[in-house]
């Protein structure tokens, strides 16, 4: 443990921030993987994971990508009332503004065909994205929120009072929750099944859909294989923006699917509200590029400088961490400044370009914009790594199990085949889905642990490279000609 400085207790937390060279713009050297911490102890979980066996994905002759969006807020999401397919609430001001934004963050792809839920809000946010485009908008009922029944319309507190033990299943056992006869959730999970052939048929490349919060989840857990024990599990803001590459299998088949980023938001992931509160939380951060790598790859080469693209990613990372406040009292994060208050600590399990430095491919360099592209390398390389990530996972549960304070963050600097394994541990997935994610340097995800480290981690975003302004790579950037990207 290298500290540097006095920790800083700001607002009953304990802010412990990494200080990885590689991190911080005041050198240009990416050295080893380290944590950023602000707690502490390993414990086991056991999640009993099912994962979803859902009929195989009918194939496709080329590639597709599938942008998914949230309505932005309703009158009854203000209200805290329960929507569930519903069609009386309407957009707020804030959230036609949400709308608007998302307009302006979409407005130079070319999208081939949008379909929306029929439902006023969601609707009301398709037209204001699509704006101005002549290609079709398609609405489809089965894009309709999650059917809730005798719930729709109650507030919160009416569901419980009127409810009881059935509200109390809804929030702790939502998979297997009935109400009227019905299984919500295993109900919302068949029909976004059925979304999906519909969306595969449409002979289009990219493809907007604009939905609800429960209906997305169910469509990116679908169609990367996740089953119903995994509502909640994949948050989904208003307005938030999710990504799925497809891309067809040369001896046919059901496509290959790679989660290309979840829930970017125009607002800061670390900052943002929704889903339920958590006093512990991990951020994975990708280092910035390498002088081996160019904008369109990550490096394999080991402990290399950063280049001048990778510099100010790391910047603007830096710049986003301090909506953390781990650092009022720094004047500054100019080439010169180093963040005071700081506490480093390195784990030997987070470094794992060593181990893809074994790879018997010809190239030194994978294609970081490339979705799926953990699946080209052999299965020992992929065994490796996945059996180090899962002590890797276990050391950083331990750092955020230090009961000796409140709130707990542990920032995780390290490149993006740990993370993705490490995100694959969270899910309890095996490392057949490494390949299922994606995840460019830079970026930045979020899982947070409303529970407790013992508890089941809630995935807040994937990929979230928005902080990166103009060097961002573009949301719905084309995947069938990377290479001239």
């Amino acid at each position: 443990m290298i500290s540097i400085g006095h920790p800083l207790v700001l607002h009953n937390r304990l802010l412990l921030l990494n200080c990885n060279p590689s991190f911080f713009p005041s050198t240009t050297r990416r050295s080893p993987s380290f944590t950023i911490r602000y707690s502490s102890t390993v414990r086991e979980r056991e999640l009993g994971s099912e994962l979803y066996a859902s009929a195989p994905f009918p194939p496709i002759k080329a590639a597709k990508r599938v942008v998914l969006v949230r309505h932005g807020q309703s009158t009854w999401n203000e209200e805290g009332r329960i929507q569930g397919s519903s069609d009386f609430s309407v957009l707020t001001k804030k959230g036609e503004a949400q709308a608007d934004t998302s307009r302006q963050m979409l407005i130079d792809d070319a999208f081939d065909v949008c379909f929306s839920s029929p439902l006023i809000r969601s609707k009301r946010t398709a037209e204001i994205i699509w704006g101005a485009r002549e290609d079709e908008l398609i609405t489809d009922s089965d894009l309709r929120e999650i059917d809730l029944y005798s719930f729709q319309g109650l507030l919160k507190h009416e569901g419980k009072a009127k409810f009881g033990a059935a509200f109390r299943q809804w929030q702790l056992d939502a998979a297997n929750f009935n109400i009227d006869g019905h299984y919500p959730v295993r109900e919302l999970w068949a029909r976004a099944r059925s979304c999906w052939d519909k969306i595969l048929a449409h002979e289009s490349k990219s493809v907007l859909v604009v939905a609800h919060n429960a209906v997305n989840q169910a469509l990116v857990a679908t169609a990367i294989g996740l089953g119903t024990e995994y509502f909640r599990i994949l948050l989904q803001s208003n307005c938030g923006v999710s990504v799925l590459d497809l891309t067809p299998r040369p001896e046919g088949g059901s496509p290959l699917i790679c989660l290309n980023r979840l829930n970017q938001t125009p607002n800061s992931p670390i900052a943002a509200s929704g889903g339920r509160k958590a006093s512990e939380r991990i951020i994975l951060v990708c280092h910035g590029a390498t002088q081996s790598s160019t904008e369109a790859s990550v490096s394999n080469s080991g402990d290399l400088p950063m280049n001048m693209l990778g510099i100010i990613q790391s910047q603007k990372t830096a710049e986003l961490l301090l909506d953390l406040k781990v650092q009022e009292a720094a004047d500054c994060l100019g080439a010169d400044c180093v963040p005071r208050y700081l506490e480093m600590k390195q784990i030997e399990y987070l470094d794992v370009e060593s181990i893809l430095q074994q790879s018997n491919r010809d190239a030194t360099e994978v294609s970081g914009l490339k979705s799926g592209w953990l699946n080209e390398y052999d299965d020992r390389i992929t065994s490796t790594i996945w059996h180090q990530s899962e002590k890797a996972w276990q050391s950083l549960l331990s750092e955020l199990s230090d009961d000796a304070e409140p709130e707990k963050i542990v920032v995780v600097v390290g490149h993006p085949a740990i993370h993705i394994a490490l995100m694959g541990h969270c899910l309890n997935l095996t490392k057949d889905w490494m390949g299922s994610f994606h995840l460019d340097a830079g970026s930045i995800s979020v899982i947070d642990f409303p529970d407790g480290p013992t508890g089941r981690g809630v995935i807040r975003c994937i990929n979230y490279t928005a902080h990166l302004g103009r060097w961002s790579i573009p949301i719905t950037r084309s995947i069938v000609d990377d290479e001239n990207f």
